[in-house]
């Protein structure tokens, strides 16, 4: 019969702790609010901002004995975008999205050029 062993949990490391540090600070600026406000009621209608959040985030440590040197680092970015709003009118909801005029300029260059070729290939 074999003793258990007890498990030892790995001691808490900086780059841990940095990286929950990161993850607190920027996830708490990326809202909904932070592209577009609060939610507003007016007249019976309400709109309620909509946006695309995300994050990343990473973080390090390390250290050498022999030269008796050790560091930590680490960095986060963060991209909220709108997406659009919800409004809500007479126990009714409607989703409206936000246009991106980048992502409209993209979809009618490839529809004109695509009708060009369409021409070209039956002229």
């Amino acid at each position: 019969m074999t003793a258990a062993t007890p498990t030892a949990s790995a001691p808490p490391r900086r780059s841990d702790d940095l990286l929950a540090t990161l993850a607190e600070r920027v996830g708490g600026r990326l809202t909904a609010s932070t592209v577009y406000g609060s939610a507003v009621e007016r007249d019976g209608v309400t709109v309620i901002p909509v946006a695309a959040a995300r994050f990343m985030l990473g973080a390090g440590s390390g250290a050498d004995p022999r030269k008796e040197q050790e560091g930590s680092g680490g960095g986060a970015r963060g991209d909220v975008r709108p997406a659009g709003y919800i409004e809500l009118r007479d126990g009714h909801s409607r989703w409206v999205p936000a246009v991106q005029p980048a992502r409209m300029l993209a979809i009618v260059l490839c529809a004109a050029l695509a009708g060009f070729a369409i021409a070209r290939r039956t002229g």
